[in-house]
C-alpha cells in the first residue's frame, strides 16, 4: 500500500493554503492553537470514510469562495476532498491507505477515533487492547503492522520523560516497518536534530494564515556533531519563539537575572537561553536556527581587547559565526563575558557560574552589551523591530 508523499490543504480552518511533503516520520511543531491539529484532522477527514465531513464553520475565515479542498498523492494515485459546505461535497478515496487517528480527546478512553478501512480493523483491535498510548504503539510494532497512516496528537500527554523517550523509539520503529507516522508535539523529547527533515514547523499569524516550514537535513558531518551536542533541553529551540545563543554555563545561569533586571521573563516570552557548549559550536546552532526559521541572537566573546586582533584560532571562529549568523544578530563581548560583568580572573576552580549568578541576583546594574542582547532577542520573540 502506497503511503502519502504530498498533502495540500486549502481553505480548511487555519490552513488557508498549506503544502506538506511528509517523510515516514513527521513531527508537527509549533505554538498552541497554531494549526498542528488542523493538519492532522484534515488528513483524517480525507482518508477516513467514517470521519465527519467539513461544515461551514470549517471554512477558513476571510475566504470568499467558501471552498475547502484537501488533496494527497501516493505514488501515481491522487485522493481529494472538495467541498463548499453545506451545498456540495466531492470525494475520491479510491486506493487510499488505511488511517488511524489518536487525538488527545480520546487519550483517557479507547484512544482511537473511528476507522472503517478494512486494513485498519486489526490495528484498531490492537489499540483497543492497550490501556495507554505506549502500549498501543508497542502492540502495533510487535504485530508488524504495515501500510498504515498513523496520526497522533501530543504523544507525550500523561507520560514521564522516560516513557516519552520509549514511545519516540516505538514511533520510529513503527515508521521503519512500512507505515507513516505524523504527530503534533510540544515535547522536545520527540524532536531529533539529526533528522531535521522530519520536522514540519507550523507558523501562524501571517496575512496568508498558517504556514509550514520543512527544513532540509544537515550535511552528514554536521548531523553527527549536532546529535552529539543536542539533548532534550537544547532541542527546546524548535519550540521557542526566539533563542539567545551563549557560549557556556556561566552565561546561561546569569542571563535569566539580566532579563529580570530589565523587566522581562524569558519563559513567558517564549525565549530559550541556549548554552552551545563553547564558541566553536555556535555556527552550527546558528545554522540550524537559519534552516528552521527560528529567530535568534548570538552573544559571544571577542576574546581579545579592543584594538588588538584575536589570535588566529579565535579569529577563524568569530568569522565563522559572522558568516552564518550575520552581524545584525551578533552581540560581541570585549574581551569576554567575565570582564564585561566585572568578574576578576581567578584559578580554574573559580566557580565562574556561581559568581556570575551572585553578580546579577544581587541586583547590580546591567552592562550595555547585555541590555543590547536581551532587547534584541525579546524583539525577535515578539516579531518586532528592536527599539533604539
Amino acid at each position: 500500500m502506497a503511503l502519502l508523499d504530498r498533502i495540500s490543504i486549502h481553505g480548511f480552518r487555519a490552513a488557508r493554503d498549506v503544502e506538506l511533503v511528509p517523510p515516514k516520520l513527521c513531527a508537527l511543531v509549533g505554538e498552541a492553537s497554531g494549526g498542528k491539529s488542523t493538519v492532522l484532522t484534515a488528513i483524517w477527514m480525507l482518508l477516513e470514510s467514517g470521519a465527519p465531513v467539513p461544515n461551514a464553520t470549517d471554512v477558513t475565515r476571510g475566504t470568499n469562495s467558501g471552498r475547502i479542498r484537501i488533496e494527497a498523492s501516493a505514488d501515481e494515485l491522487t485522493f481529494f476532498l472538495d467541498a463548499r459546505p453545506p451545498a456540495t461535497l466531492n470525494l475520491n478515496r479510491e486506493g487510499a491507505p488505511a488511517v488511524v487517528f489518536l487525538p488527545t480527546a480520546r487519550r483517557g478512553g479507547d484512544l482511537v477515533s473511528v476507522a472503517t478501512h478494512p486494513r485498519a480493523a486489526r490495528p484498531v483491535e490492537l489499540i483497543h487492547s492497550a490501556s495507554n498510548l505506549s502500549g498501543a504503539v508497542e502492540r502495533l510494532v510487535e504485530a508488524r503492522v504495515r501500510g498504515l497512516v498513523v496520526l497522533i496528537e501530543e504523544p507525550e500527554l500523561y507520560l514521564s520523560p522516560q516513557a516519552q523517550r520509549h514511545v519516540y523509539r516505538l514511533l520510529r520503529s513503527l515508521a521503519e516497518r512500512g507505515n507513516q507516522v505524523l504527530y503534533s508535539t510540544h515535547a522536545s523529547t520527540f524532536l531529533s536534530v539529526a533528522h531535521l527533515d522530519e520536522l514540519a514547523l507550523v507558523r501562524q499569524g501571517t496575512a496568508a494564515g498558517m504556514a509550514l516550514l520543512q527544513p532540509e537535513p544537515l550535511p552528514s558531518d554536521e548531523s553527527f556533531r549536532a546529535l552529539a551536542e543536542f539533548d532534550a533541553e537544547r532541542a527546546e529551540m524548535f519550540l521557542s519563539r526566539a533563542v539567545l545563543l551563549v557560549e557556556g554555563l556561566t552565561e546561561k545561569l546569569a542571563l535569566p537575572f539580566v532579563f529580570e533586571a530589565l523587566g522581562y521573563e524569558p519563559d513567558s516570552e517564549g525565549i530559550l537561553v541556549l548554552e552551545t557548549g563553547g564558541k566553536a559550536n555556535m555556527s552550527l546552532f546558528a545554522r540550524i536556527c537559519n534552516e528552521c526559521g527560528i529567530p535568534y541572537v548570538v552573544l559571544h566573546d571577542r576574546d581579545a581587547p579592543r584594538g588588538k586582533a584575536p589570535n588566529e584560532s579565535e579569529r577563524i571562529t568569530n568569522q565563522a559565526i559572522t558568516e552564518v549568523a550575520g552581524r545584525a544578530r551578533i552581540v560581541q563581548l570585549v574581551p569576554d563575558f567575565e570582564s564585561v560583568i566585572g568578574l576578576k580572573q581567578r584559578s580554574r576552580r573559580s566557580r565562574k557560574p556561581e559568581r556570575a549568578y551572585r553578580r546579577f541576583s544581587g541586583g547590580r546594574p546591567v552592562p550595555d552589551e547585555l541590555v543590547e542582547a536581551v532587547e534584541r532577542v525579546v524583539a525577535a520573540a515578539r516579531g518586532e523591530r528592536r527599539r533604539r
